[in-house]
């Protein structure tokens, strides 16, 4: 699982049936300063089944987890789902990767 901030929207018109109705947003991981991580790591597609906004932070969950949070049981074709809006959150000083 890892916080991340929304930075788009994925529309398909064309997608397997285990995607039809859900909503695909773009996340990018943040680092311990609230800011995207390293150039490197490459932004999410997930699922979205709480109904974020794009520049919300939110949290992401990967595997089966993803796949039970979209209402599956865990044999659905999708790898990563939004799984909380966050509210706030804070870190010890000095905390972080």
């Amino acid at each position: 699982m890892f916080l991340g901030r929304v930075i788009g929207e994925v529309w398909a018109t064309r997608k397997v049936a285990d995607l039809e109705g859900h909503r695909l947003l773009v996340v990018e991981a943040l680092d311990a300063g609230d800011e995207p991580s390293a150039p490197m790591v490459t932004p999410v597609v997930a699922a979205d089944p709480m109904g974020a906004g794009v520049g919300e932070e939110v949290l992401v969950a990967f595997g089966k987890a993803a796949r039970v949070a979209c209402g599956g049981d865990g044999d659905y074709a999708l790898e990563a789902a939004v799984v909380g809006i966050v509210d706030s959150h804070e870190l010890a000083k000095g905390g972080g990767a």
